[in-house]
């Protein structure tokens, strides 16, 4: 019994040593597809000769107008009325989809995986007899997300709870709620969570801007509109998440990061801290091309009479400069007017920001130029973005692991030059443009990758804090590991074998831009009172009192 006792706590010695050398994992559920009840509603195939599963034949036939089908090992639900479409065929009356599809469009993302799928839909309200009414500029983007893999976050704050209504006759157990800006209905089917999305503004309607009330009118017309239209029960997949991060042996005397959570003083969103998650979400390639590079605050204060960035820990004197070793610093959650269901608040800021190589962290913007240092993909995956937006969304579908990365501030006309549109599918280390300082217009703040991790709940997909996730991201960058410290001003010179590597990286990733991405808007001089667009709304209004 003594020996047992003794093998148990060397094991677990064992495991708490090698768990100093890798990074948390995240916690998750799994869930199985009953595929028994998803058979069941399928609709009948006339003349299907010879008798074969229906579910095999749904699926080929659906396949032919969503390809991407196969490839899902949930029962996948869409706005599709199969059932008619297979009449006509049957017939020889051969009819576009969107004939079947209650008003909707497919667009070009439908991404299927070993986790389940995503797939989005339009709907142009002026189109559509029942939302002629609503004056909405640009089409309303629906997703609708299928998952056998949550992961378990805390309780989200500042959720809007509200009852379903009706379509709870239809989707027994169904919940409604707004969240992150974002109207959700989730439910569960055959055993599997689904989600259906749109974003939204909670407030009256603009043309710019869909009202969450009409949003749900949508929704609404868009689940009552749902059939199964397939899936492959028998694609072989695992909701184990992949093994933690190894953290490198080596040490750098040059990356050194304040621990996660500790926001600069005053800079929370009514909370004095932020959010301490210290889980590494996955194993991604650090989203800035080349190193050196610094997520670091964007926060705001006056100095002078002008707005301007607060300097970060680690810059001294009147010029500028920054000292090395340089400081990282976390600011998820920091002051921003945004819902973000992870921050103590249920506000603040949505994810990190990272300043480029070429960027001296200093308090003057010219200190970093717009649209040189490149982006490039955290993760292979499928892009999600329409064109008439200024971020988009790197959405990864892979064995044990489903996640987001959205990315924001590079210029949409960019953007659309360089293909960055839903359904394109890039490698990891692809680049993807450039970090800017596209805001509404360009130079409307600072020049910065603004960069988020999103995972799927229950309640669909949700902001988590990607600041450790980046550290370890940066480590495997640069080839050694960094150290957490609470001095912002560590003492130590670099290593050389580092500092040779962080070199090349820069010089390898700028030789590397052409010429051509310094646009002409980027070489326009920012203007700097443009940065106050920043501040809360409290803020705004106190800065037009003191005027």
């Amino acid at each position: 019994m003594r020996r047992a006792a003794v093998a148990i706590l060397m094991i677990l010695a064992g495991l708490a040593a090698a768990s100093a050398e890798s990074w948390p994992l995240p916690r998750t559920l799994s869930f199985a597809a009953d595929w028994a009840a998803a058979r069941a509603t399928l609709p009948v195939i006339p003349r299907l000769e010879p008798p074969s599963d229906r579910l095999t034949a749904v699926t080929s036939f659906a396949a032919e107008r969503f390809p991407a089908i196969a490839g899902s090992p949930v029962p996948v639900l869409l706005p599709f009325a199969i059932g008619d479409d297979i009449h006509d065929r049957a017939a020889d009356d051969i009819n576009p989809v969107e004939s079947y599809m209650s008003g909707f469009e497919p667009t070009r993302f439908f991404q299927a995986g070993p986790t389940g799928y995503d797939a989005t839909f339009a709907l142009r309200t002026r189109d559509v007899p029942a939302f002629s009414d609503i004056d909405y500029r640009d089409p309303v983007v629906v997703q609708i997300s299928a998952f056998n893999l949550l992961y378990e976050l805390p309780a989200a704050k500042g959720a809007a709870i509200q009852p379903p209504g009706d379509i709870a006759k239809d989707f027994p157990g169904i919940a409604r709620q707004i969240l992150e800006h974002t109207l959700r209905y989730s439910f569960e089917r055959f055993g599997i969570p689904y989600v259906v999305s749109i974003q939204c503004f909670d407030g009256p309607q603009r043309r710019t801007r869909l009202s969450c009330r009409n949003a749900d009118r949508i929704a609404l017309h868009f689940l009552r509109a749902l059939r199964m239209v397939g899936g492959n029960p028998v694609i072989a997949f695992t909701t184990t998440p992949p093994p933690a991060a190894e953290r490198p042996a080596t040490r750098s005397d040059r990356f050194h990061y304040q621990p996660v959570g500790k926001l600069v003083t005053g800079t929370a969103m009514r909370a004095p801290a932020g959010n301490t998650d210290t889980t590494v979400y996955a194993r991604i390639r650090f989203p800035a091309a080349a190193a050196p590079a610094y997520v670091t605050t964007q926060a705001f204060r006056r100095r002078n009479g002008l707005v301007v960035a607060w300097a970060p820990a680690a810059v001294s004197g009147d010029d500028g400069k920054p000292d090395k070793p340089y400081v990282w610093r976390d600011n998820f959650c920091e002051r921003r007017d945004f819902a973000v269901g992870q921050c103590p608040s249920g506000r603040g800021h949505q994810g990190q920001d990272i300043l480029g190589v070429t960027c001296e962290p200093g308090p003057r913007k010219r200190d970093c130029p717009a649209n040189r240092d490149a982006v490039v993909a955290a993760r292979e995956g499928m892009i999600l973005r329409e064109s008439w937006n200024d971020s988009f969304f790197l959405v990864t579908n892979a064995p044990g692991e489903r996640l987001r990365f959205r990315h924001l501030h590079m210029h949409p006309r960019t953007l659309d030059e360089d293909g960055i549109s839903s359904g394109r599918l890039v490698k990891e280390g692809e680049r993807l443009g450039t970090i800017g300082n596209f805001n509404r217009r360009p130079g409307m703040t600072t020049t910065h990758l603004h960069f988020e991790i999103q995972v799927p709940t229950r309640d669909g997909y949700v902001r988590v804090n990607p600041y450790m996730t980046l550290v370890a991201a940066y480590e495997h960058l640069i080839g050694a590991r960094g150290s957490e410290v609470s001095d912002p001003h560590p003492s130590g010179g670099a290593e050389a074998g580092i500092a040779a590597s962080e070199a090349a990286l820069a010089v390898s990733a700028t030789a590397a831009l052409p010429a051509q991405v310094m646009s002409r808007d980027a070489r326009k001089k920012p203007r700097t009172k443009a940065l106050s667009r920043s501040k809360t709304r409290p803020e705004r209004l106190d800065a037009r009192k003191r005027r």
